[in-house]
């Protein structure tokens, strides 16, 4: 396949706000790809490349100077194969080997062509194909039920390769795609309520449990063979070898876990949680130690728990776990949530997570069976821009320009971020120079006051609430915001949306 088919039918999908109509160009694209090709053009159509990170910046892409072909000639084939040299340049002379790289297929290229790849590249392709639009894309060109592609990429954690077997494949290939253990699947994800009562009127009978002000692990266990995930689903396993000889003594021997981790001090409180994300960026295990708590079960010696009630799941959880469990009730009363929520406050954690006992277990899903309660509004939204202090702040990036996810495109995009506010509070000096650092890698363009970036780093802000306003495009902008910590575990399109801050005012 031409790149310029999926160029064109990239355009087709931006110039529509209509979801069928997306789905409709997206479809057609992907009926026409080969085997091969169909897995790196949809790593090009999220702009996800399947190598993962490329080394390409925007620094090294604004130094080509080079004259662009007039004829289309590039394929999907000869785009994935340079892309697969960018992944592997390492060591002494990388810059000018990427560079050598780069100027090559922008010489190969049109100019929307380039337009399109250095858009990829940098991760700021903004058509509206979102992961669900394009499921069902893939639904729709291989004549497969949604709900079967849906399951399929969420268990697996891969779309493309989810589209190439739906494609490719039989019906009974893509229903085949389960649990595998040693194998990380998307976590379930939870929704916001008020307060805990609240959050009990949402769900119904359920498992309250703690809200730790730690990081989300998956754990997987074959035998002494143990894998640990972060939510992003990145192996973390080499640098957390107290958490693996706790798995191996569990009484099982496959496991899939889902839980938190986090550091303890001496007197048992919570240590900060940059302490806990620290041992992820660590080589080696540091004298700060990690603790799990489980709270889920999704595999069990050949058994998978997903579809079965979270009652069943807790079941053999509470056989397994042991003191390992995450401290919780099941009830249907509200004062005993409001209870539990007062006695881990007192502990130091954030709040609790309200669970509908019957509820399956939904990978990647953030829907009504989990409602967690916090008794402080924070939430998480998207850096798209910083503005240069002045003061005892000149030289560094202070001001953040924030935006929440706007997953429909009701107020621009689908899939992209919808300003709601700036703030500079709560900042410390080692996270003024930390965002300095990091910002200097994410710009994308610059003017003399503020640095944009791409929308990939999560922050979590603390406010006092909304209030409507005319400035932002979303209609509301926040009262009160505050810095709390940056969350690198998270995903830009995990961060909040602009309906659900629309709805606090």
């Amino acid at each position: 396949m031409m790149l310029s088919e999926l160029v064109a039918a990239t355009q087709e999908v931006t110039a529509t706000s209509s979801r069928l109509a997306k789905v409709d160009a997206l479809a057609r694209v992907l009926e026409r790809a080969e085997a091969e090709e169909i897995e790196p053009a949809v790593g090009m159509l999220i702009a996800a490349p399947r190598q993962g990170r490329i080394g390409v910046g925007w620094r090294g892409i604004a130094a080509l100077s080079v004259r662009h072909t007039d004829a289309p000639r590039l394929t999907i084939a000869d785009v994935d194969a340079v892309v697969d040299a960018l992944a592997a340049v390492a060591g002494k002379g990388s810059v000018a080997a990427r560079g050598e790289l780069l100027e090559d297929l922008a010489s190969r290229a049109t100019p929307e062509e380039w337009d399109f790849l250095v858009r990829v590249m940098l991760g700021e392709l903004r058509t509206g194909a979102l992961d669900g639009v394009l499921l069902d894309a893939v639904a729709r060109a291989s004549e497969r039920p949604k709900d079967a592609v849906r399951r399929a990429a969420m268990l697996s954690g891969d779309l493309g390769e989810t589209a190439r077997i739906a494609l490719t494949g039989t019906a009974e290939d893509l229903d085949a795609i389960g649990l595998v253990v040693g194998r990380p699947v998307l976590p379930m994800l939870a929704s916001t309520a008020a307060t805990p009562a609240d959050a009990l009127g949402i769900t119904g009978e359920a498992s309250a449990e703690y809200k730790l002000d730690g990081a989300r692990i998956q754990v997987h266990r074959r035998g002494d063979e143990v894998g640990i995930f972060t939510r992003n689903l990145a192996d973390i396993t080499h640098r957390v070898p107290e958490i693996v000889e706790i798995v191996r003594g569990l009484p099982a021997r496959e496991l899939i876990l889902d839980g938190e981790t986090l550091s303890l001090s001496e007197d048992g409180s919570p240590r900060p949680f940059q302490e806990t994300m620290a041992r992820f960026g660590a080589e080696v295990a540091r004298d700060v130690a990690l603790r799990p708590w489980f709270f889920d079960l999704l595999h069990i010696d050949g058994r998978d728990l997903i579809d079965e009630p979270l009652r069943t799941r807790l079941a053999q959880l509470d056989r397994v776990a042991g003191q390992w469990r995450m401290p919780g009730v099941v009830t249907a009363d509200a004062d005993e949530v409001e209870r539990l929520s007062k006695d881990a406050l007192a502990a130091g954690h954030e709040g609790i997570v309200v669970k509908a006992i019957d509820s399956a277990y939904v990978a990647g899903r953030r829907g009504k069976a989990w409602v967690k309660a916090k008794p402080v509004h924070t939430y998480d939204l998207v850096v798209l821009a910083a503005e240069w202090g002045s003061g005892r702040r000149r030289g560094w990036l202070s001001n953040l320009h924030l935006g929440a996810h706007d997953p429909t495109g009701e107020f621009g995009d689908p899939g992209g971020f919808v300003m709601v506010g700036k703030t500079f509070k709560g900042l410390t000096d080692d996270l003024l120079r930390w965002q300095t650092e990091h910002f200097a890698e994410l710009e994308t363009r610059s003017t003399q006051s503020t640095v944009f970036l791409r929308p990939e780093t999560v922050v979590e802000i603390a406010i006092d609430g909304v209030q409507r306003s005319p400035r932002y495009p979303g209609g509301i902008a926040l009262r009160f915001a505050r810095v709390k910590r940056y969350r690198p575990d998270k995903r830009a399109e995990d961060a909040d949306t602009i309906q659900t801050l629309r709805g606090l005012g």
